[in-house]
């Protein structure tokens, strides 16, 4: 049975507060590049639905860059480690791989004719170093900056010149190649945080976060002037040239980003990107006639100058470990949330992302379940039960200010459509809610891990860390005790099928068993038991014939009910990352989360 990676709705770059993030183009236009965690995510700038992750790095990855050729990528992490890698294959195979300095790589600058590359960042002995791009031979120094550099560019036309922007307030100025250091310019009164040359390297500009930027000579770096005075009101954390390098992008933390002509150094568009601290704009990228800014919450804004207080797009999604996942019942949209109480809706067909809006949790939802008016039911360790309605047609729901308090951290959940009722694993008890109002609790003497109802035979499964699954019966509101399943591990979680004939239970023991529900003796005499890790989730197809698993092995395992020996692995379906959430969007299409903070849509044609 083949199997296919349909698509990836991509996690957004991963921002901290303070800190710039270093956006790279594609030299041809077609794409942009951010990271996330140890991935490098491609997304395609007309249509962003469209992203490829690279996941070779074995730490956080910080800045990635296009070669001016376009057939290679550079990319810096947190070990000072630089990857060289093709763009051309789909494997994108490894071309070299060096260890530069021995800290945090912050900016990476290619040379314009891609033979050399020059990194900056938090390094033990120094604080840059440049070097060729074939055999990692040195070719000069980077030195005169005494504390750590945020930002390199590399001059685009000889006479080659190399600039860095540094924390100790200063931008230096070298020359080569071999290069030396020449001068630093001491414009600056707070960390300089960007340098910038322009498409022909007649001029440079800088930005600190004093909130000023300066233009200098490309040449021979003397000051030209200050653009704006002050350009912003608070630190500006990256700027870049619009193509024919007559006008200056900025973005800076006191939320707004603007165009600055360079001819009369004056502003001549103004973005104001809203009033919410986690509207700080941290990255800004001038691709062809795309303008990009992305804001501290991590969401990546497409400026409209002819509108500027309206961005004409914004990618949403995540850019923390993803935690929960459940589907709609109209099949065509998949909700997610992260470990940050964020809760995203995606349209399946076309990957387009909608952050839930209104009061939520503000911390992390341990489950999700649509009802049947298409509102989100979501459980999160504020220790409440919460609900989110539809707005208008096609728009995401917004969360209602009622929620239901619980008393104790929730586990899990599960919720029958029909009849609207909720049942909620909390730490303490199982508890009953109908429409809005806790109707009934049950004590529990372990812990609960996950839950799942049956809506034809209304028994309900509980798992639990004793190795056991738990079988209730629910009458209305009250919660029977009934069997009892032994498991060799802790039971991680588990799923009726949809035709309420058969039970999985999922365990940290790496096995899934498949139980009848006539009398919960084992469905079959073979256990499951492939993955090498804890197995997260399981969830069966719409027509109970497969079962999927998610582990923590990073692979997605496809089970076959009627012929128990048959499955498919989907080795490293999440690079790198634990799965945490599965479910099927038909009987063909499987859709996997993970701590990677990326969505991933599979194809599992049935043999």
């Amino acid at each position: 049975m083949s199997y296919s990676n349909k698509y990836i709705f991509a996690a957004l770059p991963r921002t901290q507060r303070g800190t710039p993030l270093v956006l790279g183009g594609d030299p041809k236009g077609r794409n942009f590049l951010y990271t996330n965690g140890n991935s490098v995510i491609i997304r395609d700038i007309e249509n962003p639905a469209i992203s490829d992750v690279y996941t070779e790095h074995s730490c956080q990855v910080n800045v990635a860059k296009y070669s001016p050729s376009g057939f290679y990528i550079a990319s810096g992490d947190a070990s000072g480690k630089v990857r060289i890698w093709d763009t051309v294959n789909k494997e994108h195979i490894l071309k070299n791989e060096f260890q530069p300095i021995g800290g945090p790589i912050k900016d990476i600058a290619w040379s314009a004719d891609s033979q050399r590359i020059v990194v900056v960042g938090e390094g033990r002995e120094r604080f840059g170093h440049v070097f060729m791009a074939e055999t990692g031979t040195s070719v000069g120094e980077i030195s005169g900056q005494s504390k750590p550099i945020n930002s390199v560019d590399f001059r685009p036309s000889r006479p080659f010149r190399i600039v860095t922007a540094s924390e100790d307030n200063t931008i230096a100025v070298f020359e080569g190649p071999p290069f030396k250091f020449k001068c630093t310019k001491q414009e600056h009164t707070r960390f300089a945080q960007a340098v910038r040359y322009s498409p022909d390297g007649s001029l440079f500009a800088s930005a600190g976060f004093d909130g000023k930027i300066y233009l200098y000579d490309g040449a021979t770096s003397e000051l030209k002037g200050e653009i704006g005075s002050p350009a912003h009101k608070g630190g500006v954390y990256g700027i870049a040239w619009s193509p024919d390098g007559k006008q200056l992008l900025s973005c800076s933390g006191d939320k707004t980003c603007a165009i600055w002509d360079i001819e009369t150094m004056q502003r001549a568009t103004l973005f104001n990107m809203g009033t919410a601290v986690e509207n700080q704009q941290v990255s800004c990228l001038w691709q062809g006639k795309h303008l990009i800014s992305v804001s501290l919450s991590g969401v990546i804004n497409y400026l409209d100058v002819d509108n500027p207080d309206k961005p004409w797009q914004v990618l949403m999604g995540h850019n923390k470990p993803i935690t929960s996942l459940t589907l709609h019942p109209d099949r065509h949209t998949v909700y997610t949330a992260s470990h940050d109480g964020c809760v995203t809706s995606w349209n399946v067909e076309t990957g387009e992302a909608r952050h839930i809006q209104g009061q939520g949790h503000g911390n992390q939802v341990n489950g999700m379940r649509s009802s049947k008016d298409g509102s989100l039911l979501t459980i999160g360790i504020d220790d409440t039960l919460r609900r989110a309605v539809p707005a208008a047609e096609g728009e995401a729901p917004t969360y209602t200010d009622v929620s239901v308090p619980l008393g104790s951290q929730p586990r899990a959940m599960d919720h029958i459509i029909e009849d609207d009722t909720t049942i909620i694993a909390t730490v303490k008890e199982l508890a009953v809610v109908i429409g809005g109002s806790k109707q009934s609790s049950l004590p529990l003497n372990y812990e609960p891990t996950c839950v799942a109802i049956d809506p034809k035979s209304r028994h309900v499964a509980v798992g639990g860390a004793d190795n056991k699954v738990h079988l209730y019966t629910l009458d209305v509101r009250t919660l029977t005790p009934g069997q009892l399943l032994e498991h060799l591990g802790p039971v991680t979680d588990v799923r009726f099928s949809p035709n309420s004939r058969l039970l999985v239970a999922s365990d940290a023991n790496r096995k899934l068993i498949l139980y009848s529900t006539d009398d919960y003796k084992l469905a079959h005499n073979k256990e499951w038991g492939f993955h090498t890790a804890r197995v997260n989730c399981v969830a069966f197809s719409p027509d109970s014939t497969r079962v999927a698993s998610g582990s923590l092995d990073t692979s997605l395992i496809i089970w076959n009910v009627d012929q128990p020996a048959k499955h498919t692995i989907i080795k490293n379906a999440h690079p790198q990352s634990q799965i945490t959430g599965i479910t099927w969007v038909d009987d063909e299409t499987v859709i996997s989360v993970g701590q990677d903070a990326n969505t991933r849509v599979w194809s599992v044609p049935k043999a």
